[in-house]
Formats: structure tokens, sequence, C-alpha cells
């Protein structure tokens, strides 16, 4: 399965957990708008911390989401290597595996 499906499937997931609990939903999706927000940093250097921790935590679901948002954003692919190799340099081994899968579903949303 690809990437664009993969997201597709992560997105009706959490369609039907929204669904099941709706006011949990709303106030997780609350506290996102919130924090991209405002602040110091701008949106898109939070989305580079948000695939960091992904990375490490190892999230693929979460990976394809912050990677997407991030291509819409303007991050460039040496951008994104860079901060997989922070991630790499946090996490180690582990971290290398889920980077080159972020790499991969950068590569493959950038595609012609």
């Amino acid at each position: 399965m690809g990437w664009h499906e993969k997201l597709d499937g992560t997105r009706n997931g959490l369609r039907n957990l929204n669904r099941a609990i709706p006011e949990a939903a709303q106030a997780f999706g609350a506290l996102g708008k919130a924090v991209k927000q405002g602040g110091t940093l701008e949106f898109k250097q939070k989305e580079f911390v948000a695939l960091g921790i992904a990375v490490a935590l190892r999230c693929e679901d979460c990976i394809g989401l912050h990677v997407e948002t991030l291509i819409k954003a303007g991050a460039t692919r040496e951008e994104v290597a860079d901060v997989l190799a922070m991630s790499i340099q946090m996490g180690g081994g582990p971290a290398m595996m889920y980077a080159a899968t972020a790499m991969t579903c950068f590569d493959e949303l950038t595609a012609a």
C-alpha cells in the first residue's frame, strides 16, 4: 500500500474514532489548533518538531500526516532530511528505521 492510500486509511480511522468519542476528539482538535497558532515558532517549525517526535515514538500514521502537512507548508526534502538526522541522533537505530520510512513517505507524496 502506498502513502496516499495509507493516509486515506488513517483519516478514515480517525473519523470513525471521532464519531465514537466526539467530545474528546473535539477537545484534542482544539488543543492542536491552539498550539499551532501564535507562539514564537512558525507553523512549519512546529511541524518539524512533530515529525521528529513521530519518528522517535515510531508512529507511522503520525509520520504520514506530518510529512503531508510539511509538504503543504513548503518544506524541502533537505529540511525534512535534516530533521530526520536529528531524530536519528536522539533515537538511535530504531529512529533510523522510522526516519527511512519518513523519507520514503516524503519522496512518494512529492513524486510527480
